[in-house]
């Protein structure tokens, strides 16, 4: 919604994270007197505030959604899932975020990426592409700083790499004027009420664009291809596996804007790897650690299995329960050179009983088909050992003791993390500092 909409509205900011904060300096520079609302699950010590400003109305602690009836707008933050605060509002409220009033606002080009994964990745990749190409160009959304207060400074020259969550796409009535759609998977299924309204959160990228704008799309990913059916843009098709598809994506957009391919090449040769995807710990003990933590889903995971090959022996897996479906991850880690398996809670055990499954129907399928004498020189995965542990130190710890110098150890949870960790980062960042200190530990017992 347009910023004069809101003048004369009572409004109420719903969680105070990061774009939280940001939302509120941006409204307090456009309305330096007026009373603004504050609502979030915890209490001020939690949030660390310091309140110095008396036009502030707090509304804290497990109560908070009681306070959205008495006001206009909802400026929400993407991580409130809509399903929570539905009984506490009326189809005469408007709620809204700071994605839909950037979008709304911005007089520059915004260039949206998004997908189950590889969003951040890409959205890194044409930023560096669209800088070194001499351009005006900013990261925000997911990966980059929030948005709102970049409105002050933005001209029709400004060109914004906007990573964008199916969080920030729910809802939105705009879309970015180029588009990267590049996968759908399942996710989030504790957020949505049902697979298919995380699939139409993410359609929104394309819904409303028009025939001037672009749509680089993903071809092989059934969903992208059906909601990019329905699109008006103008379709370009890329090709790529999983870690490769990001650089055809960056190409098309640094084409878009007339960036000579051989400083796209260079830009993309040059390019480190994000923190947590595939991220190379070091080597220890003859061993080559893997952090790959932003795998939480099964076919991140499949696709690291892939990328490593014969020399991946041990992998760590397992996080917090979404219901996901692990049969695939399965088949692929049968299939696999993997000797051991070290399982974190909670869906750890669940990836185990998929492994079991998978193998006894692989057994009863060889037993029908197969003679005894081959039954015997045949069996199936039998190599794979699996180990359940509590927390990432048993893992690290299991990791040294049965990992071959000269192999990988892999950590590709194939879930989230939120049962024993604050999110990926932090799971990551932990395993690569147990990497390093069992390391010293061995190099100085």
């Amino acid at each position: 919604m347009k910023v004069n909409e809101i003048r004369n509205k009572k409004i109420l900011i719903l969680g105070l994270g990061k774009e939280g904060r940001d939302t509120f300096k941006f409204l307090r520079k456009i309305f330096p007197k007026k009373i603004i609302g504050i609502a979030d699950k915890l209490k001020i010590k939690d949030l660390r505030l310091k309140i110095k400003d008396k036009k502030i109305q707090l509304h804290l602690g497990k109560n908070y959604l009681k306070a959205l009836k008495t006001y206009n707008v909802i400026i929400k933050s993407p991580g409130i899932p809509p399903k929570i605060i539905a009984p506490f509002v009326t189809k005469k409220q408007k709620v809204t975020s700071q994605t839909e009033i950037f979008f709304e606002n911005c007089p520059g080009t915004i260039v949206g990426i998004t997908g189950t994964k590889g969003k951040s990745t890409t959205a890194s990749l044409i930023y560096k592409i669209l800088r070194n190409g001499g351009m005006r160009v900013h990261l925000v959304g997911n990966i980059g700083k929030p948005v709102l207060n970049l409105l002050f400074s933005a001209t029709p020259k400004d060109v914004y790499i906007y990573e964008l969550s199916s969080h920030q796409l729910m809802n939105l009535k705009k879309s970015p004027q180029i588009a990267v759609f590049l996968n759908i998977y399942p996710e989030h299924g504790d957020y949505y009420k049902n697979f298919k309204e995380y699939v139409q959160a993410k359609a929104n990228i394309t819904r409303y664009q028009t025939k001037k704008d672009y749509l680089i799309f993903n071809p092989q990913d059934k969903i992208v291809r059906e909601i990019v059916r329905k699109s008006k843009a103008k379709k370009i098709p890329i090709k790529g596996g999983y870690y490769s598809l990001d650089k055809a994506a960056v190409k098309t957009v640094g084409k878009i804007f007339g960036i000579p391919i051989k400083k796209i090449d260079k830009a993309i040769k040059s390019f480190e790897p994000l923190p947590h995807r595939l991220e190379f710990v070091g080597k220890f003990k003859g061993i080559k650690f893997y952090n790959d933590s932003l795998a939480t889903i099964p076919e991140a995971t499949i696709e690291a299995i892939e990328a490593f090959g014969k020399s991946l022996e041990t992998i760590i897996l397992g996080g917090f329960e979404r219901g996901q479906n692990f049969k695939k991850l399965a088949e692929k880690i049968l299939k696999s050179n993997i000797k051991t398996m070290i399982l974190l809670p909670t869906t750890g055990e669940r990836i185990w009983r998929a492994i079991l499954k998978v193998r006894r129907e692989v057994r009863i399928y060889r037993s029908r088909s197969l003679t005894s004498t081959n039954r015997r020189k045949r069996p199936v995965a039998s190599h794979i050992e699996p180990f359940f542990v509590n927390n990432m130190r048993e893992a690290v710890e299991l990791a040294y003791q049965n990992t071959e110098k000269g192999k990988i150890c892999l950590m590709s949870p194939a879930s989230a993390s939120f049962n024993l960790f604050k999110n990926y980062k932090e799971r990551g960042n932990l395993f690569k500092r147990l990497v390093k200190k069992f390391a010293c530990y061995e190099k100085t017992s």
